[in-house]
């Protein structure tokens, strides 16, 4: 087969539909890609990048052109083509969301377990955000550092408050407050590590990627989708899990294996998780659209201006 014209860029799957993202971002979020060795990944860059330019290196198969894409598509940014750190990608996340969410789940009846496990995981989510924001809109340290604050401070609240609350409560409830932190936090984290896109708008462009402006609305939505994904992420393992620890911690041999429990439960999320992640990913997709028609009226009247009825719909980059 002549490779020479392979199209590297063409996705494998419909990405207009839910199931075809979903067999996208199985692919790519794929937790054994983050245990590759950076040269691993530099290999394969390279050959997508040699293919983008019309060459491929003779003997290459098409099947080794897909895994390369793969794995750039892994642990490059969209934006940029640089190796994103190892614990903000998303094929991270089924290790390091698994244990730590594990953890939170398994230590939540004291204030100083709640404390501390909350604060792991919005430092990890802080650096997942960074990692995967929409890299054409720049953030600066003071940012960064005010936006982890706020969505730490958030998480801590919020799970203090509803754990002193709940102490009179059923056990179930106060096993499902590690999931209304993270929920509440995630409200803040993304927004706040990703503002410069709400205040100065992210990159917008006609459906054959030609610039045509920044719009904040754009930004917002992209960032409302993120969220309620990353909240989709976390739920069914943080709401149905607890239930089914409740119910297995009755068994005589759950009662005598005690110190395991926290090991089992970072395991059962974990098998959440690996279903979980590329199906939260694909509830949007990551090329997003908006009508030009509700784009704010500055930056509609420029596209119709100079592009009239052509240009009906936007297209921009919404993150993960």
């Amino acid at each position: 087969m002549d490779l020479g014209s392979f199209d590297i860029d063409a996705p494998q799957w419909d990405q207009s539909t839910f199931m075809g993202r979903l067999k996208h971002f199985f692919n790519i979020t794929d937790w054994r890609t983050a245990a590759l060795p950076d040269s691993r990944l530099d290999e394969a860059k390279v050959l997508v990048e040699h293919c983008r330019s019309g060459f491929v290196p003779p003997g290459t198969t098409e099947e080794q052109l897909h895994y390369a894409k793969k794995l750039y598509d892994s642990a490059f940014h969209p934006d940029t083509g640089d190796r994103m750190n190892l614990i903000g990608r998303m094929s991270f996340q089924v290790p390091g969301g698994m244990a730590i969410t594990g953890f939170m789940l398994q230590f939540y009846r004291t204030v100083p377990a709640v404390v501390f496990w909350q604060w792991v995981n919005q430092s990890f989510n802080a650096l997942v955000n960074y990692t995967n924001r929409n890299a054409a809109s720049p953030i600066t340290p003071k940012q960064i550092g005010v936006a982890y604050f706020t969505a730490t401070s958030t998480a801590l609240a919020t799970a203090v408050a509803l754990n002193l609350y709940t102490k009179k409560a059923p056990p179930l409830v106060a096993r499902w407050v590690p999931f209304v932190a993270v929920a509440s936090a995630n409200c803040v984290n993304i927004p706040m590590m990703r503002q410069q896109e709400i205040l100065n708008g992210i990159s917008v462009t006609d459906e054959n990627g030609n610039n045509l402006g920044h719009s904040t609305r754009a930004a917002v939505k992209g960032i409302t989708q993120v969220v309620v994904s990353r909240i989709s992420m976390a739920a069914p393992g943080m709401i149905i899990l607890p239930i089914i620890m409740q119910r297995m911690e009755k068994y005589k041999f759950m009662q005598r294996i005690t110190f395991l429990h926290g090991p089992i439960q970072v395991m059962l999320v974990g098998v959440f998780l690996v279903f979980m992640v590329p199906a939260a990913c694909s509830l949007f997709p990551q090329r997003c659209s908006m009508a030009v028609s509700k784009l704010e009226p500055e930056l509609r009247d420029s596209i119709m201006s100079q592009y009239g009825d052509a240009v009906q719909r936007v297209y921009f980059n919404k993150g993960l």
